[in-house]
């Protein structure tokens, strides 16, 4: 029988121990602050900052929503975000995806101090997740490892098909499976059989942000599949990259949505953790 590897559970392990970290912060008078940057327009975007404020609320963490209009300029978010760098009172600043064209996401992202970092998007924090150095890791690859790992299964030594090569997961997810001593072959758009690569891999992760990027046809039952797609059916819904029923003929799947996705958000608080500790460290607190 399939497992259906849920992330609630991990999720919730997280969580307790995020509100215990926060209780024990504000002891000692620090009240942990996640700031999110929402430019308009996009209603994904907006429904994933409300969802993070619910449970900023939840984990006793303060939050501030910036709403900003679809035609701000560049220089208004860039001071912003200067503005929220040099404020003591904020230790953690996330910019939501996507940006309206006229914005350019990667001069956006470089601007955000690499210690208020939660997303893991400045290019010190590409770094530290290249290397394996002290930083803050994009929360969505921790998401990927961590679910695997909830539900017993190794990395080491494993044979992984990665699919997709993306700076937001896919890139910054190979780092992080070398590191875990796994073998990973990485395909793309211009790779021409990726069944052939699924038809020996141990485990595959799948990020492209498209549907059906993987079928029924291209696994067997011995493979682990995450999937860290999201995209929106039709009706409204949300779908993976790999096709609903793989489930019928894989010994692991993460569904989508209750997988990767609810893990990442958590990931990314206990992110905001890490950067408190951070700036602690840098105050001499």
């Amino acid at each position: 029988m399939t497992v259906i590897m849920k992330a609630r559970e991990a999720a919730d392990d997280a969580y307790a121990s995020i509100k215990s970290r926060v209780a024990a912060m504000k002891e000692k008078g620090i009240q942990p602050l996640m700031a999110t940057i929402l430019i308009e327009g996009d209603p994904a975007s907006a429904y994933y900052a409300q969802a993070k404020q619910k449970i900023a609320g939840k984990l006793s963490v303060a939050f501030r929503l910036h709403a900003l209009q679809m035609d701000v300029s560049e220089e208004a978010v860039l001071q912003l975000i200067n503005e929220l760098n040099l404020d003591p009172d904020v230790h953690g600043i996330m910019l939501e995806l996507p940006l309206p064209p006229h914005l350019s996401a990667s001069r956006i992202e470089q601007a955000i101090s690499p210690s208020k970092d939660v997303d893991g998007v400045s290019p010190a924090n590409k770094l530290a997740t290249m290397t394996g150095a002290a930083g803050l890791y994009p929360a969505t690859p921790q998401a990927c490892i961590r679910l695997l790992k909830h539900y017993g299964y190794s990395l080491e030594g494993k044979n992984i098909t990665l699919i997709g090569r993306g700076q937001t997961v896919g890139m910054p997810l190979f780092h992080m499976l070398q590191r875990e001593q796994a073998t990973v072959t990485v395909c793309h758009s211009r790779t021409p059989d990726i069944a052939s690569h699924l038809r020996h891999a141990d485990i595959a992760f799948v990020a492209v942000g498209r549907p059906d990027t993987v079928t029924s046809d291209m696994v067997h039952n011995k493979l682990i599949v995450i999937d860290a797609g999201i995209n929106e059916r039709e009706d409204g819904g949300i779908t993976g990259d790999a096709a609903p029923d793989i489930d019928q003929y894989a010994a692991a799947v993460s569904p989508v949505p209750g997988g990767v996705g609810t893990l990442t958000t958590a990931i990314l608080y206990e992110n905001l953790m890490r950067a408190v500790a951070m700036q602690c460290e840098e105050a001499g607190i």
